[in-house]
């Protein structure tokens, strides 16, 4: 699937804001052999193709010089509505390999949690691999089916990538593990030794009835 996004040359001093009120996004370009070049593009086309590409798939952008192949870098996200407002695209060489971090998705069942009731702990959510731009996975996707033991786990090592992918990550490194669910402990409230309340009570009650029975001696009254 080839996705095309139309870019325009972007005067890098000019106002965003007006750009951003007719629906345009600012962007930049740049790569090994490409000098960094300002860009606008339109918004809708950016957010159709981050969403069906991400930021592992190839874009194919269509400039007044030419078409290049091109990967999402960056982008900056506003902190309010979280729309992005500016985008950085990485312009690959044709032919060589790239190293890249592709998103993990864990599919299947664990007989582990489903029938020994552990619980999914998710060491890694990408893994860091090297291929050609061309066969770059959109995801790499992990089953975690296999893990029929509490305590067990996936290494990087373990999982079968695409052709034409290497591994790129330390390959001992923990994916994924089902750990052992801990029981939550109930702490009992203590329960209270009514009858040494009773005593106390007593002894107080004793004692004021002592203190009032005492008569002031000479000199203790205040004239």
């Amino acid at each position: 699937m080839t996705i095309n996004i139309k870019a325009e040359k972007r005067d890098k001093f000019g106002k965003l804001k007006n750009l951003r009120k007719e629906e345009f996004l600012p962007a930049v370009y740049y790569g090994h052999k490409n000098k960094s070049t300002s860009i606008q593009i339109k918004k809708s086309d950016f957010l159709k193709a981050w969403k069906n590409a991400g930021e592992s798939t190839v874009i194919n952008l269509v400039t007044p010089e030419g078409e290049l192949g091109a990967l999402i870098h960056d982008i900056d996200l506003d902190p309010l509505t979280n729309e992005p407002r500016h985008a950085d695209f990485y312009i690959f060489e044709k032919g060589h390999k790239i190293e890249i971090e592709i998103p993990i998705e864990f599919v299947g069942i664990s007989p582990a949690i489903k029938d020994l009731g552990g619980s999914l702990i998710k060491i890694l959510r990408t893994l860091k691999i090297e291929s050609e731009p061309s066969n770059l996975p959109h995801q790499i996707e992990v089953d975690i089916s296999s893990i029929t033991e509490l305590e067990g786990q996936i290494l990087a090592k373990d999982i079968i990538l695409p052709k034409g992918v290497e591994l790129v990550e330390n390959p001992d490194e923990v994916v994924v593990t089902v750990a052992t669910a801990k029981e939550e402990e109930i702490e009992e409230a203590p329960v209270a030794d009514l009858s040494q309340i009773e005593v106390e009570k007593k002894g107080k009650k004793e004692a004021d009835s002592t203190e009032s029975s005492v008569e002031p001696k000479e000199g203790d009254s205040k004239e």
